[in-house]
């Protein structure tokens, strides 16, 4: 994983940069140009994390979004609601999307896929 390093000249933040002629990444100092070769290739990256609480609230705010597709064709197993809305997705761990219903009777909110 990739961190902030810093000079050990001046103690300032070091730079992604790149020697072109050796075509190798280098952490550069801004103020004393004290130059670095870099641990590894990875300049920046962003993990995105969302706790279970968040996805639950947002697959429920599903039902109420009006830009989403909706089908009058499915009925809920657990209501037995006639309308839901329906979006692609692929599941964690698995390969290709499935078709994944929301039940818009708001007090229900059961989630299937297909």
């Amino acid at each position: 994983m990739s961190t902030l390093k810093f000079c050990r000249g001046c103690n300032n933040v070091l730079f992604p940069t790149e020697d072109k002629e050796n075509k190798v990444l280098l952490h550069t100092c801004r103020n004393c140009n004290h130059e670095e070769r870099a641990d590894t290739n990875v300049v920046y990256r962003n993990k995105l994390h969302h706790s279970v609480q968040r996805r639950t609230r947002e697959l429920e705010n599903v039902a109420a979004d009006p830009t989403l597709p909706r089908t009058k064709s499915v009925r809920c197993s657990q209501c037995n609601h006639g309308e839901a809305v329906f979006f692609k997705a692929t599941a964690k761990g698995e390969e290709g999307s499935a078709l994944n219903f929301v039940c818009c009777n708001l007090t229900c909110g059961n989630r299937w896929r297909e």
